[in-house]
């Protein structure tokens, strides 16, 4: 294969997986998105047994998305790096890392990791029981306690996916 055509093809995968990566922070934000902005809220309005029920059933569906995309995300994330020229070791390379492109890398990844470890908690602990506690006893302060909880977690994570958006623009446009 030609140098040329080799080229072609780097660089044909990696407007693929630009596309992929966007694919997926679009879909997981955008979902994060309609839970908080109009699920949830509209969810209060109405029985909480039945929220409860709505919530476990669109959560765990919604789980099932979102952890596909964080997978996509990690994947198609690190291929962009490395056609960027990014390695391993240039995390320990002192030039790169006093770069103001070294530093958004940085903080979109250290952002990514809260993000994971956040949704891992919210999905996979928190979330399930807030639910099962919403749909026993809908009433009880520990539902409200855990719901409160989920609450928070699921807005911290809508903000902190808005600041990787933003971080995801300035690895590729520069900062302001």
């Amino acid at each position: 294969m030609s140098a040329r055509r080799c080229e072609r093809l780097v660089h044909a995968l990696y407007l693929t997986s630009v596309f992929l990566h966007v694919l997926a922070a679009t879909t997981w934000i955008g979902g994060m998105l309609f839970l908080v902005l109009v699920a949830v809220p509209w969810l209060r309005r109405g029985d909480r047994a039945l929220a409860a029920t709505f919530l476990r059933e669109t959560g765990t569906r919604f789980r099932n998305v979102g952890w596909i995309c964080f997978g996509v995300l990690l994947i198609t994330g690190s291929f962009n790096l490395y056609v960027r020229g990014v390695r391993l070791e240039s995390f320990t390379d002192p030039g790169w890392l006093a770069s103001p492109f070294a530093c958004a890398v940085e903080l979109k990844l250290a952002l990514f990791t809260l993000v994971l470890a956040l949704s891992g908690y919210h999905d996979f602990v928190i979330g399930p029981r807030a639910t099962d506690a919403l749909r026993s006893d809908p009433s009880s302060q520990r539902a409200a306690s855990l719901r409160r909880a989920a609450s928070v977690i699921g807005r911290a994570n809508v903000v902190l996916a808005l600041a990787l958006l933003a971080l995801g623009v300035i690895i590729v446009r520069g900062w302001p």
